[in-house]
Parts: C-alpha cells; sequence; structure tokens
C-alpha cells in the first residue's frame, strides 16, 4: 500500500519552487499565513480563474520541430492537470509554480478574439495556420462558461483564415455548427490527444480530462461530419503507455482518424521533479523502471531539449517505440493524411466579408 498520500483530481502532488524567486527572495503570502494562525482552512483545492490583459494573442513559434509555425492560448495554465506536461514551465513567467498552481490558477484571455480580429486585420498578414493551444488546452473546463475559444473561431470563419485545434476535451463538440462551416472551405484541422485505452490509466495520468470513451466518440464525430482528424499519441512513456500503440492506432483509425502524431515524453525543468514525486506516489511499484526508461530514451537524463532528438528520443527503447509507430502508420493509415489547409481566401475577407473586385 501506498504510504504517500495523493491529492484527489490533481496531477501534480506539489508545488515546486519558481525558479525566478528562489535565488532573489523568499515569497510569503500574508493572508495565507494568517489563516493557517486561525485555524482555517489553507488550501481548498479550488481552481482560481484569473483575467490578464496580453497586448498580441498570436505567437510565432521559434522551435523547429514542433510542427506549427504560429499559436495562440487563450488560457495559461490547464486545469486538466495532465502531470507530464510541457507547458508547466511556462507558469513560473507570471510568477506562479509549474506544479499545483499550473492546474488552480488559470490565467484568462477574455480579449483574445478581439485581438485576434485585429491580426487578421493587418495589411502585411499572410494567411498562415494558427494552432490553438499551442500550450495549454483551449477546451479546458474554463471554456464550458466562458467561451473564448468558441468567439475566436467565429472570428476564423468571418475572416475565411485557417485555424488548427488541439484538445483533448470532448467539449469540443459543442462548437460543431462551426467546425463545420470551416470545414466546407477547408480551413480547420483538429488534434486530438489520447494517450491510453485505459480508463485506470487516463484517471491518474490525466485526471480532469475527457474520458476515453468521450474521446474516441469526438474524433468518430468530427471525422463523420467532414472535419479532418490527427490523433495524438502523446507523450509514449515507456512502461506506462508504449504497449498501446499498436491497439490504440487500430481504434482511432476505426473511427475516422486520418493521421496519428506521437511523441516520447521528455521531462524538462521543474516537470521532471513533479513527474518524479507524483509517479513515487501513484505508481510506487514501477516508479523506478519508468524513470529508469525515460533517461534511457534521453541519453541518461530525463531533460532533453536537442532540436531534432528530444521528440523522438534515441537508443535501444526510443527505437522500439518509434518502429512501433511506423509500424502502426503502414498498418491503420496508408495513404491518409491531414489535408493541407487553405490559405487562399482571407484576402478576400480581411475586412470581415468578401471583398468586391
Amino acid at each position: 500500500m501506498n504510504s504517500n498520500p495523493t491529492i484527489k483530481g490533481r496531477g501534480a502532488q506539489l508545488n515546486t519552487s519558481n525558479r525566478f524567486f528562489e535565488l532573489s527572495h523568499e515569497m510569503r503570502d500574508e493572508f495565507l499565513e494568517y489563516c493557517a494562525i486561525e485555524g482555517e482552512e489553507v488550501d481548498t483545492n479550488k481552481t482560481q480563474y484569473l483575467e490578464v490583459f496580453p497586448k498580441t494573442i498570436v505567437n510565432k513559434v521559434s522551435s523547429p520541430d514542433v510542427g506549427m509555425l504560429y499559436s495562440m492560448n487563450m488560457y495559461q495554465g490547464c486545469e486538466h492537470g495532465c502531470v507530464y506536461c510541457y507547458a508547466r514551465n511556462t507558469h513560473v513567467f507570471w510568477g506562479y509554480s509549474p506544479g499545483l498552481d499550473f492546474e488552480r490558477r488559470i490565467l484568462v484571455k477574455k480579449d483574445a478574439p478581439k485581438l485576434l480580429e485585429a491580426h487578421l486585420k493587418k495589411k502585411n498578414w499572410q494567411a498562415y495556420p494558427i494552432v490553438m493551444s499551442g500550450n495549454t488546452d483551449c477546451y479546458q473546463p474554463a471554456e464550458k462558461k466562458l467561451e473564448i475559444t468558441r468567439k475566436c473561431l467565429e472570428v476564423f470563419l468571418r475572416y475565411k483564415h485557417p485555424v488548427g485545434i488541439i484538445t483533448k476535451n470532448a467539449l469540443i463538440l459543442r462548437d460543431l455548427d462551426v467546425l463545420k462551416e470551416l470545414a466546407k472551405d477547408n480551413l480547420i484541422g483538429v488534434n486530438v490527444s489520447i494517450t491510453s485505452l485505459s480508463e485506470d490509466t487516463r484517471r491518474i495520468l490525466e485526471p480532469r480530462t475527457a474520458t476515453i470513451k468521450k474521446r474516441l466518440e469526438t474524433v468518430r464525430i468530427l471525422s463523420e461530419n467532414g472535419i479532418p482528424v490527427n490523433v495524438m499519441i502523446a507523450p509514449i512513456i515507456p512502461s506506462i503507455n508504449s504497449h498501446e500503440i499498436l491497439p490504440l492506432a487500430k481504434t482511432v483509425s476505426e473511427q475516422g482518424a486520418v493521421s496519428i502524431g506521437h511523441t516520447i515524453v521528455r521531462l524538462n525543468g521543474a516537470i521532471g521533479k513533479i513527474f518524479t514525486d507524483w509517479i513515487n506516489k501513484s505508481m510506487p511499484d514501477r516508479a523506478d523502471k519508468v524513470l529508469r526508461q525515460i533517461e534511457n530514451c534521453h541519453g541518461g537524463s530525463l531533460n532533453d531539449s536537442r532540436y531534432g532528438t528530444r521528440m523522438r528520443g534515441e537508443g535501444e527503447i526510443a527505437k522500439q517505440i518509434n518502429d512501433l509507430v511506423k509500424l502502426a502508420k503502414l498498418k491503420y493509415f496508408k495513404n491518409k493524411a491531414m489535408p493541407k489547409l487553405n490559405r487562399t481566401l482571407h484576402e478576400q475577407y480581411k475586412d470581415g466579408q468578401l471583398k468586391l473586385f
């Protein structure tokens, strides 16, 4: 039996320090200290939504191996709580921990639709697919109430601009009407993340995401409505979901996905500490084995920032995983591929309506 208590409904089990503060000064919160002294509950495990006001919303992606050139994020932090999430490290730039803070302090950009519209109307902007959720999920729980993602999709539709989506939440089906309109002009591509077919694995690895059944249903419904779907089997974690590559590929192909993608888990920055703490609490019987195998994929380290190898890894275990993915593509996705999105219409709709020539 695991003697370490876990925080139910969360991925990270601790708040790691913020590297920008730990060397300069100690951060103290007088209010929380006062609560503790008075005997009040300091941490209720509730999620806070904090509005922020960025000047721009579209970001140019400089990394050469992530498969996108432009991204936008309506939310910073993500309540889904995926313990392996690479985006955790970005939360320190906002003054928060990449651990529990990343899941419980969600920064909200309500002005995103207006900022997006201003960007698309720029005279020197040439249409290129912008991916929503390059960092955190645009359909995380806050979206159900705030509808920022839906409003952004309506902007993309009005300006006939190509857009990609990455999500692991079935909430995307709420916006099926807008997605279908975008699909008529080949302006939309959806990437659904499915890391396992096991609910037990999903529940501890990605605690606040849609169930596997719901995600498979999402792939099917989107595909049936003419919306191309790529399934991201990512990340693949040795001895946790690496044995599921072929059955997962077969299942999502049967649901209508036209392609799959993958990455091998890497635990950069604070994520190494967060993941190590989590696996020792959640899977103590195999913790050492999993950590050693991840290190085997990245030159003996949990961390890997080398372009060209960081996503696919190296070594014997990584080769086995990559070979299985190649086999899965040949077996279940031969002569299939995500279509290139339409970049030709936007110039005619830069004012939000068809220009007359």
